[in-house]
């Protein structure tokens, strides 16, 4: 594409390409207009201006050559022309203006061009020209009006311009930015969502913000209704099913223990899939989000999986400070990850790394790990990939890195699987964006 290097040095949100939008046909519009007028204006009325002073010097020229300095007054009076005989160094000074005198180039360039006696022209002067002729008769100062030459404040027009263009500026970009609030505030609501937060909204501002605001709230009802049929299905029939699992229980305590073992460990399993099932529905939805400290919530974790029997320790925590997090679900999420890493291994190491952008926990095993090709696919619902993990521990449901990737997505981050460099395992790590 012709136009593809643009892309960056656009402005990245939309509040600054909108105002990009507005402020570059206004710069344009004032480059434009300030050219034009400079052209017609300041050049031609300023050397038209000068051409008439130039007549009207050139006869105090003549008057000096044929009767003297002296006649000049008696003589052209009239013209207001001061004329002063000065030192002939005086022609040798340089031509001097002010820096902000917008016509006083036009004005020197025009007379020291037209009339090869004028060495100096001085416009320094607030409100009087200062010329320095050299002439047969010696060098002569001749000092008239400024408005003779040049329009009077001749940047007012540029100074009106400028002034005005910054108030409409000023008030389109307060207008703009009450047309962005809406758009704003629509993706402020839908990233909550996908954290799993809920805040209140009103479709607003023009149809088509409107529109899209109306899509988004019955786009989050749907959800809304699909989690929870999904979350009632699942409780119901794992709920259903613990009463024929007690029967179960209660009849096969009357056998006799060499009958009875292989069918309590069947029957202890079914409980397992159960209780898998039930954390499965509750997904991500359980409580509501508030702040936790991340160093007492990841210790208590790590101490309540020790005081169960499992051979895990935390080895690193970075960051101090609180985030928003469902703490029952993310607790059950860092659970199902260090029971996988001690059913899969012999030992389990948890650390963690927070700082003012994301929170990073991380459980490590040195079991067989998972390879790369197959880590999506273990983060399915029901994938059991026995052959890549160690079946002597047992084989589970395959729900165990489908909860934890669900509580976090609905925490706005994700988890992520890799090799463990330190036990040679597997790394499975939550990322939280805060």
């Amino acid at each position: 594409m012709i136009f593809a290097w643009l892309k960056h040095y656009m402005p990245r949100s939309l509040y600054g390409r909108a105002a990009l939008i507005l402020l570059l046909p206004v710069v344009v519009l004032q480059v434009v207009v300030g050219f034009v007028f400079s052209q017609r204006y300041f050049e031609d009325v300023t050397e038209q201006m000068s051409d008439a002073v130039l007549r009207e010097i050139r006869a105090v020229v003549r008057v000096i050559d044929n009767t003297g300095y002296q006649t000049v007054s008696e003589r052209l009076g009239a013209l207001e022309i001061a004329v002063t005989p000065v030192d002939e160094s005086a022609l040798n000074a340089p031509h001097t203006r002010a820096w902000i005198d917008i016509s006083g180039r036009v004005v020197t360039s025009h007379l020291t061009t037209r009339m090869p006696q004028i060495a100096v022209v001085d416009l320094t002067r607030d409100k009087h020209v200062r010329l320095v002729l050299g002439l047969p008769s010696g060098a002569y100062e001749l000092v008239f009006d400024r408005r003779r030459v040049s329009a009077v404040n001749p940047h007012q027009l540029f100074v009106y311009m400028v002034f005005f263009s910054i108030v409409f500026t000023l008030i389109a970009l307060i207008y703009l930015r009450n047309q962005l609030r809406p758009i704003k505030r629509l993706a402020a609501a839908a990233d909550a969502f996908g954290k799993g937060q809920v805040i209140p909204y009103v479709p607003a501002g023009a149809t088509e913000v409107r529109a899209a605001g109306t899509a988004f709230t019955s786009m989050r009802a749907r959800i809304d209704r699909q989690i929870e049929t999904r979350t009632l299905m699942l409780s119901g029939v794992s709920h259903d099913l613990r009463t024929p699992l007690t029967r179960m229980r209660l009849s096969l305590s009357m056998l006799e223990d060499d009958e009875r073992t292989l069918l309590e460990q069947d029957v202890q399993e079914m409980q397992s899939m159960i209780d898998a099932f039930l954390d499965f529905s509750k997904g991500a939805q359980e409580g509501v989000q508030e702040p936790v400290n991340i160093g007492e919530f990841i210790q208590g974790a790590v101490s309540g999986a020790q005081r169960a029997g499992r051979d895990v320790t935390l080895v690193h925590g970075a960051g101090q400070g609180t985030v928003m997090l469902r703490e029952g679900a993310m607790r059950r999420a860092l659970d199902n990850l260090i029971g996988n890493a001690v059913r899969y291994g012999t030992r389990a190491e948890v650390s963690y790394d927070l700082t003012e952008k994301s929170l990073r926990i991380r459980v490590e095993d040195d079991g067989p790990g998972i390879p790369e090709d197959r880590r999506a696919e273990a983060q399915r619902p029901f994938s059991r990939l026995d052959e890549a993990r160690n079946q002597n521990q047992g084989s589970g449901v395959g729900l165990g890195l489908a909860i934890a990737t669900d509580i976090a997505r609905a925490h706005g981050g994700v988890l992520r699987l890799g090799a463990s460099e330190r036990l040679g395992g597997l790394a499975a790590d939550i990322v939280i964006a805060r």
